[in-house]
């Protein structure tokens, strides 16, 4: 049997235990101390937005962003609903209603066409968006965000699989009023777990590091006011976000390598048809991600696993799922189609090109 090959594996720099071991000297191990510093520091740096915030999770970053723009009961807050349930759990959290608007097929991502199409005939304004980079590849940011301002809806970018992914040159996650990127141990950097909360408004995410440090008043003593949340990232997992960060380009080009790999060993293949990338981007490719016109993915997965490697269909679309069986969603059949005929396929960077050889010949025997 093979050595197994995932989805997609943590891979390290090579400085994360040095790191790690100048933590442990200095004995700041809880929330808090040098390396969250220099964590939130090297994102701003890379993706050169103003502000950054360090936190458990992505979901929670989305959460202090729902928070600080008071969504709060009764709102509706539009998403893309071709997603992974974490992009959207926190609309929930603060009370809300969530709205799902379908996905164009020039993207796989939200449409800006059915946003604007929503937006205009509504009759109750939703108060915040939150669209998704699928699988790391850019959505039609900037008409997204020019719709969003022109109707007055707040905008927060789920970059959280799209970490290194461009639109013009400009970072998914900085288009927003607010943008989140995610450290989990799948994604194409990881602390193991965590997030990143960041915006150019320096209010916003002082006001978000508030709620997240337990909404404390500057007093001696413990004095509150509001209610916050335990969300501040630990210096121990800081510390290996700052090694990863010194590998981001190199990640992302071997992710776009590895499409490459994909779509030349596959391309006389006319069933499968690739995630596209949008004009004028450049996605992280995080996740290879393809269709089969009349094959069942069911079958591609048997035959993978009979090889030792991980695959795993297309998210199940949120308007879907029975948790949102009665939300407001505009819909017109494309991310159901791409989940019924969709699969992703190991993008670990740690893949050679002949794992990559090895997973092709099993699709196209399957396939014959």
């Amino acid at each position: 049997m093979n050595k197994r090959i995932f989805l997609s594996a943590p891979h390290m720099s090579g400085n994360e235990l040095k790191y790690i071991e100048k933590v442990f000297e200095s004995n700041y191990i809880a929330p808090l101390g040098e390396y969250v510093n220099k964590f939130e520091e090297s994102i701003q740096n890379y993706t050169k937005t103003k502000n950054a915030l360090a936190v458990v999770n992505g979901t929670a970053a989305i959460h202090l962003a729902l928070r600080v723009l008071d969504v709060g009961s009764g709102d509706d807050v539009l998403a893309s609903t071709f997603t992974f349930i974490g992009s959207v759990n926190a609309i929930i959290y603060q009370g809300a209603n969530p709205v799902f608007i379908d996905s164009d097929k020039e993207t796989w991502n939200l449409s800006p066409k059915l946003l604007n199409k929503y937006l205009c005939e509504c009759e109750k304004k939703p108060k915040a968006l939150i669209v998704t980079h699928l699988y790391g590849m850019c959505a039609g940011i900037e008409k997204i965000a020019d719709i969003c301002k022109l109707h007055g809806v707040y905008l927060i970018e789920d970059a959280a699989e799209s970490l290194g992914a461009t639109y013009h040159g400009k970072h998914t996650g900085t288009f927003g009023d607010f943008g989140v990127y995610s450290f989990n141990g799948n994604k194409i950097l990881t602390t193991s777990g965590g997030g990143m909360l960041v915006s150019d408004n320096h209010e916003w995410i002082e006001k978000a590091k508030f709620y997240s440090t337990q909404a404390k008043e500057p007093y001696l003593h413990y004095e509150h006011l509001e209610y916050g949340y335990n969300y501040r990232m630990s210096n121990v997992l800081a510390a290996i976000g700052v090694a990863q960060m010194e590998v981001i380009e190199e990640r992302v080009q071997k992710k776009r390598k590895i499409f490459e790999w994909y779509k030349e060993c596959l391309r006389d293949v006319h069933e499968i048809e690739f995630m596209p990338e949008l004009e004028n981007s450049r996605g992280n490719r995080w996740l290879t991600a393809m269709t089969f016109q009349n094959t069942k993915y069911e079958k591609i997965i048997k035959a993978l696993e009979e090889i030792n490697v991980e695959s795993r269909p297309l998210w199940k679309p949120m308007h879907m799922q029975a948790l949102f069986g009665g939300a407001k969603a505009l819909t017109d059949g494309t991310s159901e189609m791409l989940f019924d005929k969709g699969l992703c396929v190991a993008s670990s960077t740690t893949m050679t090109k002949d794992d990559v050889v090895m997973i092709c010949n099993s699709i196209k025997k399957t396939l014959n």
